[in-house]
């Protein structure tokens, strides 16, 4: 009798340790999530044509805020084919590049401050873009604002689902892995769309996913660096074996400039 006491006492409190940690778990928290849309995809090269930061508090949308960039530079008709902004529109109705990277940089650097989640899709293109923006025009950039690398708190849906269902074929691009697990997907190629739909991701798969979900924000974001460096690794190594001596980058959640 003592002993299945005994059991039944340490059994309650397993579950009750559990459910705590569920509770403070990021999934139930406050999230900003951030999109870019470029003038290209090289990320020493792309220029902001549009971002979108989005702030959630348990899962729901509390505050967005939106930027149109004139950024300098013709918008490459390919570019403009995807995000929709052309380089008429963009010279017209966009604002600085100096004044909205130093907006953009500048609320996400508050929210990682308070220890809020910064939740990016393929998170490595959106902040590097936006660190090579902040330097080339005189703005200090976000990862100096939080400390250094250790107060990156990024969540990053496609190196969640990479490292949690590793085997699943196919291209993982936003809206095919949002289909994947039903996540709705409204305005593609829009930054507020794309971040929307990348911080809802996030938040699926945590509750999918109780190695993911259940992590504290801090070590999940460490372990993500790990996650990443051993994905891009293991897709070099399939090209190499293909003939395809291309290189991956590993860094995340920002490419060392």
């Amino acid at each position: 009798m003592w002993l299945s006491w005994l059991r039944g006492r340490y059994e309650a409190g397993l579950v009750g340790a559990v459910a705590y940690c569920w509770r403070m778990s990021w999934v139930t928290g406050r999230l900003v999530a951030f999109d870019v849309e470029t003038t290209g995809v090289d990320v020493e090269s792309a220029r902001i044509v549009t971002a979108a930061v989005l702030m959630l508090d348990a899962g729901k949308l509390v505050e967005e805020r939106f930027w149109l960039l004139d950024p300098g530079i013709a918008i490459p008709e390919q570019a403009s084919r995807v995000h929709g902004i052309s380089t008429e529109r963009a010279r017209a109705e966009g604002q600085s590049p100096v004044l909205a990277v130093e907006a953009i940089t500048g609320l996400l650097a508050e929210q990682l401050r308070q220890e809020v989640g910064l939740v990016a899709f393929n998170a490595r293109f959106d902040l590097t873009v936006l660190d090579r923006e902040a330097r080339r025009h005189g703005v200090r950039p976000l990862v100096d604002r939080v400390g250094g690398t250790d107060g990156m708190l990024v969540v990053d849906p496609l190196i969640l689902d990479k490292h949690a269902d590793r085997f699943r074929h196919g291209k993982r691009t936003l809206g095919l892995v949002c289909a994947h697990y039903g996540v709705a997907l409204e305005d593609a190629h829009a930054a507020g769309g794309d971040a929307l739909a990348a911080a809802l991701l996030a938040l699926k798969l945590g509750a999918t996913f109780p190695e993911l979900g259940g992590s504290d924000l801090r070590a999940l974001h460490r372990r993500q660096i790990g996650w990443a460096a051993e994905q891009a690794a293991s897709l070099e190594r399939y090209f190499q074996e293909r003939g395809r001596p291309e290189h991956v980058e590993g860094a995340w959640p920002i490419v060392p400039g």
